[in-house]
């Protein structure tokens, strides 16, 4: 990280630290008080956005170790997420396990399905391990839809709200703490687990897997553990998304989701920590955005062809990756490095 001019490190921990001067900590616990008050400042339809940004910013992270930092293409994080929030689905209303050993016990079952379905990348890699992750993705929807005497199958299956100490947490509002404070911590989690010798060992694979093994690096053994990492924080989003929709079929969790989440990383920025937040930000607003212009579009060009304005979504979103991907390939975290360029030169900074 940049620092401010004037300001130096004097040991390797301080160096290593993610907040090292007073503006860091200001910032951050600003933005903290912020978050924490939205609450009390906006309506229940907003709230509901927010929510649903936090549990993406959660699932993002897990894929954003997973590709990132450590190279492996994923194409199947939605398959992931709906392993979590069925187990999580399973644990509370049929076992009555409570919040939030049922949120474990999801990201721990969605990191080992991860890992089993990540054995193919000790042959293969790019493209041909994409493949075998759409596989995953097919392969987790199939079993949720056929194995309906404890899935539910296609009449999906009724998820009670998350309750803590004697009270339920059923409005917008009150999931939103919980949703934010796990959003917080797994972003966290991400960007101290990017500074340890893991980290170090998944970037340098992602560079160069052979001249990672060259160096007595184990590759096999670091790409599953990149694959049930990034599958854990995709199986505790999933938990968070069953308790918050309180509701589940497999018609939540397509293919055309687990593209989404591949988008918010690039668009993010892939190996960044504030990535999965700019990307779930811009690609949930623009969802919103686009809901909002289609019926007008329907509207005020009545010559458009029938089902223009309701394709208008996927279209804007294929635009918008393939327009990040040609002028800023490494995503929005890359103008907000450029953006606090500028600040290093604040005299308030030291």
């Amino acid at each position: 990280m940049d620092l401010p001019c004037g300001t130096r490190n004097f040991s390797y921990k301080t160096d290593m630290a993610i907040f090292r001067t007073k503006t860091h900590w200001a910032m951050l616990i600003g933005f903290l008080i912020l978050l924490f008050s939205l609450p009390f400042n906006i309506s229940s339809y907003w709230l509901g956005i927010m929510n649903l940004i936090g549990i993406t910013v959660v699932a993002a992270a897990g894929l954003n170790i997973l590709m990132g930092y450590c190279g492996q293409l994923s194409v199947g994080h939605a398959g992931f997420i709906a392993v979590g929030a069925y187990t999580t689905a399973i644990l509370a209303s049929k076992l009555g396990v409570p919040f939030p050993f049922d949120m474990i016990a999801s990201g721990i079952m969605a990191g080992l399905v991860g890992v089993l379905f990540g054995l193919p990348s000790l042959r293969v890699k790019g493209f041909y391990l994409a493949i075998s992750t759409i596989a995953a993705q097919f392969i987790i929807i199939w079993v949720i839809n056929h194995w309906s005497s404890l899935t539910g199958g296609f009449n999906g299956i009724v998820i009670p709200p998350i309750n803590l100490f004697n009270f339920d947490f059923t409005t917008q509002g009150s999931q939103y703490f919980i949703i934010m404070l796990v959003a917080v911590l797994a972003i966290f989690f991400m960007k101290n687990i990017a500074r340890t010798r893991i980290g170090r060992a998944f970037v340098a694979i992602r560079d160069n897997d052979l001249a990672a093994e060259v160096m007595g690096i184990n590759v096999f053994k670091y790409k599953l553990l990149a694959f049930f990492i990034g599958c854990f924080l995709a199986g505790v989003a999933g938990s968070l998304m069953a308790h918050w929709i309180g509701y589940l079929t497999a018609e939540n969790f397509t293919l055309s989701d687990s593209i989404l989440y591949v988008g918010i990383v690039i668009i993010g920025g892939l190996g960044t920590g504030v990535g999965p937040i700019f990307g779930a930000l811009f690609i949930r607003l623009l969802q919103q955005g686009v809901q909002y212009v289609s019926p007008l579009m329907g509207s005020a060009f009545p010559q458009l062809p029938s089902g223009f304005a309701a394709g208008l979504g996927p279209m804007v979103f294929g635009l918008a990756i393939v327009l990040f991907l040609v002028l800023e390939p490494r995503g929005l975290a890359h103008r907000w490095q450029l953006f606090k360029s500028s600040y290093r030169y604040w005299p308030f900074s030291y």
